[in-house]
């Protein structure tokens, strides 16, 4: 009987907590895009944000070896602008519960490579560790 109720608990556990486990990572780029064209980018601001997501991304994408700029009276044309979307979520603490990063053509502003992170609160990445899932996703689309 011990046996039967404890498997029962465990059971009841793991099928409770399987909803709280999801992540998800992808990146898709246009096939036409010519990455050996893209060296400089500008990261424009998100209205609200305190700035924090925008430095890590700025900081990955110099790591890569772009030349990246965020002042919006930028003299020089970017071979792409970058924009992102955070969101946010409570449990107990607050943490990045999704993340999305996009480049777009600078002449059309339509989105040439995205990338998305999701990560709920059992398998959250710190913000640092989802802008370099993100960005490592999206590099990744080069050919």
């Amino acid at each position: 009987m011990f046996r039967v109720i404890t498997a029962s608990i465990v059971a009841a556990i793991v099928l409770l907590n399987t909803g709280c486990a999801v992540n998800r990572a992808t990146a898709t780029a246009d096939p036409s895009l010519r990455w050996d064209s893209i060296k400089s980018l500008h990261v424009k601001k998100l209205e609200g944000e305190d700035g924090s997501v925008r430095k890590l991304i700025v900081d990955k994408f110099r790591e890569s070896g772009f030349s990246v700029t965020t002042d919006p009276d930028a003299a020089a044309q970017p071979d792409a602008f970058v924009t992102y979307r955070d969101r946010w979520m409570w449990d107990i603490t607050m943490y990045l519960l999704e993340l999305t990063i996009s480049l777009h053509d600078p002449r059309t502003d339509v989105a040439v490579a995205t990338g998305n992170s999701f990560h709920t609160s059992l398998t959250r990445l710190s913000p640092k560790e989802m802008v370099d899932e993100v960005i490592g996703n999206i590099l990744k689309q080069r050919r």
